[in-house]
């Protein structure tokens, strides 16, 4: 039977086996004991954030309160607290909460931020920054209703506080990060981007996510004039692209862009867009359209003149495309062009992608149990 673009997932909770069903989950779903193993996730990683391990060198850090009252002195116990410290971290939560960031979370390199084996939202307030930093997991979280930050004193370091202006709104923001992996988050309504990577962030993984309710869901280079953008590497992989999603999954700037095994099942404008001749490479995805008529076609590059994106390298390989969508290719084919393969994860074919991303989102892992 057809796919149809009401498509979603039971997220019902199984009882049988471990039903990982990609190659980052295998990897550490089905173990039992996931939780007093918690950085072996670490080695899970796959494509340009492969290299990505956060807290694995440090100590456990557990959340335990759910506060977020004092942006330059941080009480011991909440997230804000745990995410400054010089040392590497794995954080985790000690139960389930709703945290209400009060500024933006600003967050030092080495980090893991674990929300596995508990219900954690961030949410109704700030977002996290991730700025000029390196080496950090964020996953398993809810991240929704992001509002814009005043601004003001907000402490950014052990030894630094500073003024900041007001922030975007942004759910997950990268500055100039790089080594960095999202995975199994659940993001809705923020006030900007769900996901945003600009000023030369590189080497990122972004997996597993699932994605409602947003207009313009992930931007990867936020200027056609900052060329530095060029060095930019980003996998977007086994995420489900979902209800009320209107543009920008992601729209690319400059850099290497690798979509692999999503399942796009809504949206209104366009999937895939991109500006100053992005690479993107588009393999194992399903593309259902609307059925609106002037929203069939899966990518834009509306910013430029056909002469000038005809030569940007946009390929599609194995995507599945449904109730009309179609992928306008530019550029050279695969076979006349080398890709950095050895940091690409090899595809499924379209046709598999709603087993591979059956489980995007936000995981309800129980302690002692396969995940």
């Amino acid at each position: 039977m057809a796919a149809g673009n009401s498509t979603r997932r039971s997220l019902k909770k199984y009882a049988g086996p471990c039903l990982a069903t990609n190659p980052i989950d295998r990897c550490w779903r089905c173990d039992p004991l996931w939780a007093q193993r918690r950085r072996r996730y670490s080695n899970c990683v796959l494509g340009f954030g492969r290299k990505t391990r956060g807290g694995k060198k440090g100590k456990y850090y557990v959340v335990t309160d759910a506060s977020d009252d004092d942006m330059v002195n941080p009480k011991p116990g909440t997230l804000r607290y745990g995410v400054i410290q010089k040392q590497p971290l794995w954080i985790y939560f000690a139960r389930d909460m709703i945290i209400r960031l009060n500024q933006e979370l600003m967050v030092t390199s080495n980090k893991t931020i674990d929300g596995r084996g508990a219900n954690v939202h961030i949410a109704y307030g700030g977002g996290i920054t991730l700025q000029f930093v390196d080496n950090v997991i964020i996953t398993n979280l809810h991240v929704h209703d992001i509002v814009s930050g005043t601004g003001g004193n907000i402490r950014d370091s052990v030894d630094h506080y500073g003024y900041r202006t007001a922030s975007d709104g942004d759910g997950v923001s990268l500055f100039g990060a790089t080594n960095i992996w999202v995975d199994h988050l659940s993001m809705s309504r923020c006030k900007d981007g769900l996901i945003d990577a600009i000023m030369g962030s590189t080497a990122v993984t972004l997996s597993n996510n699932h994605f409602t309710h947003h207009n313009e869901v992930m931007l990867f280079g936020a200027s056609d004039s900052y060329s530095a953008d060029e060095k930019m590497q980003i996998t977007v992989a086994f995420n489900h692209f979902g209800r009320g999603l209107v543009q920008r999954m992601p729209r690319c700037r400059w850099g290497f862009f690798h979509v692999v095994n999503n399942d796009y099942t809504h949206w209104l404008m366009y999937a895939i867009g991109g500006s100053q001749h992005p690479t993107i490479v588009s393999q194992g995805n399903r593309f259902i359209a609307p059925p609106t008529i002037g929203a069939k076609e899966v990518t834009k590059r509306d910013y430029a003149a056909q002469e000038v994106w005809k030569n940007w390298i946009w390929r599609s390989e194995g995507d599945l495309l449904v109730n009309g969508a179609f992928f306008v290719e530019s550029g050279v084919p695969f076979k006349e062009r080398p890709f950095p393969k050895k940091d690409m994860i090899s595809f499924k074919p379209g046709t598999f992608v709603s087993r591979l991303t059956r489980f995007a989102g936000s995981l309800n892992c129980e302690v002692g149990k396969p995940c």
